[in-house]
């Protein structure tokens, strides 16, 4: 199972169920594991990128959405895009 994880992040993949609630945390979880651990840990922790364990308490959704478009710092644009980066967004918005 966790090769198969492993093996997704590199294949890119489309939409991973598309709907709202639970489904789209678990969808921004997954993503996140996929996409943006390498960078910023597998708990949040930061790494290469900065630690993300509370990172709703500094900015909103809408601002996190903003920076995965846009970048930030060493953190090139659009690793995301669309409904993945919305539930990514989401996701780490919680984190408070």
């Amino acid at each position: 199972m966790g090769a198969s994880l492993a093996l997704a992040a590199c294949g890119g993949g489309e939409d991973e169920g598309g709907g709202d609630g639970d489904t789209a945390s678990a969808s921004g979880e997954t993503l996140y594991a996929q996409t943006c651990s390498g960078c910023h840990g597998g708990n949040l922790q930061g790494g290469a990128g900065p630690e993300l364990a509370a990172i709703g308490s500094k900015y909103s959704q809408e601002e996190i959405e903003n920076i995965i478009a846009n970048g930030q710092g060493s953190m090139p644009p659009k690793l995301l895009e669309g409904e993945e980066a919305s539930a990514v967004a989401e996701w780490l918005a919680a984190k408070k």
